[in-house]
């Protein structure tokens, strides 16, 4: 071994081979063996030499995908291009890869389902009522550029979502409506 692998891979492969020339080899070594030979593989610089090699000598991405166990495009996004180029794009990846999927659950108000299923009407009423007026509502934008359209209804102080309403900011010797000049009072019609 070592003719052509990196040497972190062919120790890899060393191991797993030890494990299956070794009877009684416990199960779970035997299954990170298996799975670090995987990922030292797909690591490994050997592979994009394989690929350019092949390239240079007549194959096309079609071929490259077959022999990878790939779809060409996605043989292609791994090994097409220069070593910055290609880089670029896996750290592309990693960072999408990174992005919660789910939405957070600290957000201010209630979604818009959220409000309508606590109001008994639809999500199409809700975004009627939000654009009315007869419900307060406001995007918040989060740092990785998601945002979403919360609800506030009649007795959450985060209604208005601005400085006049941030709890951080009101004079405690005061109220909410004490402190925002635009609120109505009670008795206004």
């Amino acid at each position: 071994m070592g003719y052509f692998l990196a040497p972190s891979t062919s120790a890899a492969l060393s191991r797993l081979a030890a494990l299956d020339a070794a009877p009684g080899s416990a199960p779970l070594e035997r299954l990170r063996a298996i799975r670090s030979l995987l990922l030292e593989l797909d690591a490994d610089p050997a592979t994009l030499v394989g690929v350019r090699d092949a390239l240079r000598g007549g194959a096309d991405w079609d071929e490259i995908a077959d022999a990878a166990g790939l779809k060409p495009a996605a043989a292609k996004w791994r090994w097409n291009g220069t070593d910055a180029e290609i880089a670029a794009r896996q750290e592309a990846g990693r960072k999408r890869a990174a992005r919660p999927s789910a939405v957070p659950t600290d957000l201010p108000g209630l979604s818009v389902s959220e409000a309508a299923a606590q109001l008994g009407v639809t999500a199409q009423a809700i975004y009627l009522k939000l654009s009315r007026g007869k419900l307060a509502g406001r995007t918040v934008e989060l740092a990785d550029g998601r945002s979403y359209k919360r609800v506030f209804l009649n007795d959450d102080p985060n209604a208005r979502g601005d400085a006049r309403r941030d709890p951080a900011r009101l004079d405690p010797a005061q109220s909410v409506e004490d402190n925002d000049p635009t609120a109505s009072s009670p008795d206004a019609p």
